[in-house]
């Protein structure tokens, strides 16, 4: 048995939780998710507590024993709490600002980058050197978060562009200089 997948999950308050066959609709304070999963997974609602479990113990029944249970509890988790992603930006003179709902980024180009928030997520840039991405659904805000960090991801050498807060980035020596004759 899978150690994560026989773990139930607790359903709060507020929360309603519909199984229908493959997919599930998870609706909260903050929203609503709907998933499918595969029909192999057997998805059961008991007084509050959602629980999983498989029918066969064939390789790939047990490979998706975890990840669906870990899936529903982050759609439990979205439409309660919500995700977030901060990113941090390091350069001189780079920097975000918000412009209308949009961000805008200065990050070293010859034009300004304009990033447009999808439907499922929201940016705020509370000041000119961090971005918090907020959302209800967990793949969504970490894709998002990833596609921002993409313009200009963090250089080696000064360390330079758009990281995650707490993220390492291995610096490089620069050329040594030549010796002198």
């Amino acid at each position: 048995m899978s150690r994560i997948g026989k773990m139930p999950i607790t359903v709060p308050a507020g929360v309603d939780v519909k199984i229908d066959g493959c997919s599930v609709t998870v609706k909260g304070p903050k929203g609503t998710l709907t998933k499918e999963f595969r029909p192999s997974m057997k998805i059961a609602l008991d007084g509050g507590v959602v629980t999983v479990t498989r029918e066969t113990d064939a390789k790939s029944d047990r490979s998706l024993h975890g990840l669906t249970r870990t899936l529903l509890n982050n759609m439990v988790v979205g439409v309660t709490e919500g995700f977030k992603k901060e990113l941090e930006i390091q350069g001189v003179g780079y920097r975000c600002q918000m412009k209308g709902k949009d961000l805008d980024l200065t990050l070293g180009f010859s034009h300004p980058v304009i990033v447009k928030p999808t439907a499922d997520v929201s940016i705020e840039a509370p000041n000119p050197n961090s971005i918090i991405i907020h959302g209800i659904d967990n793949q969504k805000v970490g894709q998002f978060a990833a596609e921002v960090r993409k313009i200009r991801p963090p250089e080696p050498y000064k360390g330079k562009g758009v990281r995650y807060v707490g993220e390492y980035v291995k610096r490089k020596e620069g050329k040594a200089a030549k010796g002198k004759k």
